[in-house]
């Protein structure tokens, strides 16, 4: 008989199973490239979508981008099948075509028009899949600019995002590709809303989501500032008073940096309480939120004083205790080693076609509380192209064919 105590049983998976996925059995043909559109992609196939990406035959380019560009690929493509194909061919033309006519979904993000060569833009695929829910995703939505091209940084730029994350006499771009990223999600707003639609009327829609008009969204709130007090916002990396008396990136012993936002009265007192001199809870001259605005000249200087008495880490831990708002300043990759997202499952284990191991997160969204996960990590160029056309009804012969006159990979 054996003396070894019984063995913990596996704790519970943080992610929902993959028979329960929202989108399973939904059908999306993916032609695209760079971020906005495999963004689109991704969310899809994360929530139970079987997403076929339509690759050339020696793959995607961004597959091959180095240095700022090197994540592309890897972290919006996970979970897709990988189709490649001679698209410029006529046999490859009618493989994707195919390909449409029995999706849900087609979701592309080149120019207008780019795609009809090849009897692939809308009005072909709705010609012949009235039901396909077709999702474009551009620079612009209708008006005078519709037909421009665009990147991220260009509508950050004309938008204003770049003018707001500036200094006084330098506009900088957000570093995260925020358009193209929040962009995609519109597509699935679009794509997700017509699918619904088309459960009652049994016919497709034309989706269009535009980086221009994401960009406005986000541009939003320092529109109706200045509409409502005629004052224009000022670039967030020049000098700004926050409306709130401690509202700061503080310094503390050991040259760490901590961000600390104390916004209510409650929070003011408990803050004071907690950290500052005796008195300090209880002095007239901080009573309101007004009031320690109007003090921050001298609010905020005492508090950095006191802050420099901290280590950074014994300073967050007291500040969590408190229950206050604060945030250590962190570099993405620190992000790797946050023990809430580490035990929570919001950065899965991912293998590369290189081989190379990385992190990627889910879905910031949680199903009864839980997660989205990866079912398959990137695909290698062409990895599904053999069992995609077999499901269209090629045989062994016909593939190998195609594969002899270059109009397939992988």
């Amino acid at each position: 008989m054996s003396s070894h105590p019984p063995s913990a049983p596996p704790a519970p998976s943080p992610y929902i199973a993959l028979e329960d996925l929202p989108l399973k059995g939904v059908r999306v043909l993916e032609i695209s490239h760079m971020i906005m559109g495999p963004a689109t992609g991704m969310t899809l196939a994360d929530l139970g979508a079987e997403v076929i990406k339509v690759e050339p035959v020696d793959g995607d380019r961004t597959r091959r981008l180095k240095s700022a560009g090197i994540g592309y690929f890897p972290v919006f493509n996970r979970n897709k099948q990988s189709f490649a194909v001679d698209l410029k061919s006529a046999e490859g033309q009618k493989l994707v075509q195919d390909l449409a006519d029995r999706a849900d979904i087609v979701l592309e993000n080149f120019r207008d028009d780019s795609l009809q060569q090849y009897g692939l833009d809308y009005a072909s695929v709705r010609a012949r899949n009235p039901r396909a829910i077709y999702v474009s995703l551009k620079g612009f939505l209708s008006g005078p600019y519709k037909e421009r091209t665009a990147l991220d940084e260009v509508v950050q730029m004309m938008g204003g995002m770049a003018y707001v994350n500036g200094g006084d006499d330098r506009p900088q771009r957000a570093a995260p590709s925020v358009n193209d990223i929040l962009g995609g999600q519109f597509g699935v707003i679009g794509a997700l809303s017509a699918l619904h639609e088309r459960a009652r009327t049994g016919v497709g829609k034309y989706i269009r989501a535009g980086l221009f008009e994401t960009n406005l969204l986000l541009m939003a709130q320092f529109i109706t500032q200045f509409e409502l007090t005629g004052v224009p916002v000022l670039p967030f990396g020049s000098k700004r008073e926050p409306p709130w008396g401690v509202y700061d990136l503080f310094t503390t012993k050991d040259g760490g940096r901590v961000f600390v936002a104390v916004v209510s009265d409650t929070q003011w007192r408990t803050f004071a309480a907690a950290f500052m001199p005796a008195g300090w809870a209880d002095d007239a001259r901080l009573f309101s939120a007004v009031d320690r605005e109007a003090a921050r000249p001298w609010v905020v200087p005492a508090v950095a004083e006191v802050f420099k008495t901290w280590n950074k880490a014994e300073l967050c831990e007291a500040l969590e205790k408190a229950k206050l708002s604060y945030a250590p300043v962190n570099q993405p990759h620190d992000l790797l080693q946050d023990p809430h997202l580490t035990q929570g499952g919001a950065l899965m284990p991912t293998v590369l076609p290189t081989g190379e191991h990385i992190s990627t997160p889910t879905l910031p969204l949680e199903f009864d509380g839980l997660k989205v996960g990866k079912r398959a990590d990137p695909p290698k160029v062409g990895e599904h192209t053999v069992a995609i056309l077999k499901d269209l009804g090629l045989d062994d012969e016909a593939i190998a064919l195609l594969r002899q006159h270059g109009k397939i990979g992988g």
